[in-house]
């Protein structure tokens, strides 16, 4: 609830709504403007007794989506009456978007192996409220030396110390051993505020073994550890690009292969019932409505791939589903769902199942704009068994050093292991010998959305949330990679 503002029709409220923002998910906000008639009870949720002058539904996203953050929505409510307007304004909250680069090495460590020298790593660990320490870095193992420099490594303040200066980073100093059962040198605390003194003075740390210090009255040490360099950049997020600008383009293509059975037949993957729509109908809208908010033309490229078309007959495997070749692009998801139920009543399902074509058809057109305005999000809806694997391999390869993302829902129950594969969270895609300059490929199987009690409004919140939670990362590491700052 707002405060109060006395006698006015533009009233510009102070008070500001924190909210967590989840790109993935559909966010709805509801206002409601009232005119207040008394004084309202202190925190009360409800208005008091008062004129309602209107009210406005809009979701979070479409605010962040909107230029700069800065959204006009008419207020509606009162029939037969022109409620006047409401202007929201949404901004980041710049909590400790920082990034830290640092370097450490250490002289005169304990020797562990009884043949040859230690073998030692680094254990970062930031301190908990409660007093429990997590682990937050690992460095690499240096072989055979009591002193080691390691690499430099990044990592987000946020990770490192929860963005509290002062809370203590515990570091551990291990000797690695190749069953697991590292031994243990010794250890040491600091905290982000001293580490951060680097920047103009090398740091040296006493590493202690409390154990040796226990039993050992001339102990001194089990060495030290220098921080040789300590640098802070802020990370660029998601949300600046788009309130930068960036547009998010969404292409929908769906699969019409003869695998998916007769459209006509209740056990078609294409079937809907009067009752409820199809798995493929289910997934392009759960996906469509979260993306939708972000791309300001609403106009959606749709495509089928595996049918014979109209008139002619000839496989297609990029065919427009509003059947206008010169221009695929739908009014807004309805429209897509719209072209796609009429395609099905045209074309003879039929096959191979080829993904490569129509992810060249989007590449194409991500590669003419790449000054980061523009970012492309394709989903592909399928029933799984790939015909064209090397080529979409190549597709992909070709694709990732694009701004684009592709998401891949398979339906039905094929096994989808070919689809894992071009997921690459496991193993980077990679055709003939190059590898995807980045992950560009998410994939979920529909099946594991589908609730047993049917409440297919939660589903398809769950496939939504899953399905595009990498967007915002792999929209960051396109940026990054090519240097994008958001306008």
């Amino acid at each position: 609830r707002t405060e109060v503002i006395d006698n006015t029709l533009n009233p510009d409220f102070v008070r500001k709504f924190v909210l967590d923002y989840y790109f993935e998910e559909k966010q709805n906000l509801r206002f409601d403007v009232g005119l207040c008639q008394e004084p309202p009870e202190p925190h009360s949720t409800v208005l008091g007794v008062q004129d309602f002058l209107g009210q406005a539904f809009v979701a979070l996203g479409e605010v962040i989506g909107s230029q700069r953050g800065r959204l006009e929505k008419p207020l509606t409510g009162v029939p037969g009456k022109r409620c006047g307007t409401i202007l929201l304004l949404a901004e980041e909250l710049s909590n400790c978007r920082d990034i830290v680069t640092m370097q450490l090495c250490a002289n005169k460590l304990d020797k562990k192996d009884f043949f040859g020298k230690s073998d030692p790593f680094l254990v970062f660990y930031r301190s908990n409220e409660d007093g429990t320490f997590t682990i937050c870095h690992k460095t690499e193992v240096v072989k055979n030396t009591l002193n080691p420099v390691w690499q430099p490594f990044t990592i987000p303040v946020r990770a490192l110390c929860n963005c509290d200066y002062v809370r203590t980073v515990k570091i551990d100093v291990y000797d690695w051993d190749r069953d697991g059962s590292h031994d243990f040198i010794g250890e040491f605390a600091t905290s982000y505020r001293e580490l951060s003194r680097a920047q103009s003075q090398f740091t040296v740390y006493e590493v202690l073994n409390p154990r040796k210090k226990c039993k050992k009255k001339k102990y001194v040490n089990s060495g030290t550890v220098t921080l040789l360099s300590f640098s802070v950049e802020s990370e660029f997020t998601f949300v600046d690009y788009i309130r930068g600008g960036t547009q998010l383009n969404f292409t929908v293509a769906i699969d019409f292969t003869a695998s998916n059975g007769l459209p006509s037949q209740p056990t078609s993957l294409h079937y809907a019932s009067p009752y409820q729509l199809s798995a493929y109908a289910l997934a392009l809208k759960a996906v469509g409505e979260v993306i939708q908010d972000y791309d300001s033309d609403k106009l959606f490229p749709a495509y089928g791939f595996g049918a014979k078309v109209p008139p002619d007959g000839k496989i297609s495997h990029q065919f427009p589903l509003n059947n206008n070749v010169d221009n695929p692009s739908c009014a807004g998801i309805e429209g897509v769902l719209e072209s796609y139920l009429q395609s099905l009543r045209t074309v003879q399902l039929y096959g191979p199942t080829n993904f490569a074509p129509v992810i060249n058809q989007v590449a194409g057109t991500a590669a003419q704009v790449t000054d980061g305005s523009q970012y492309h999000v394709l989903l592909i809806i399928t029933d799984g068994v790939i015909s064209d694997m090397l080529q979409t391999k190549e597709a992909i390869v070709t694709a990732s050093a694009l701004p684009m993302s592709i998401i891949i829902v398979g339906v039905g129950p094929a096994e989808f292991e070919a689809m894992e594969e071009l997921d690459g969270d496991e193993v980077r895609v990679s055709s003939r010998g190059r590898y995807a300059e980045r992950d560009i490929v998410q994939f979920v199987p529909f099946r594991d959305y589908v609730d047993d009690s049917g409440n297919q409004v939660l589903s398809m919140a769950r496939l939504a949330k899953d399905v595009l939670a990498e967007i915002p990362e792999q929209l960051l590491s396109y940026m990054k990679t090519h240097d994008i700052k958001p306008r």
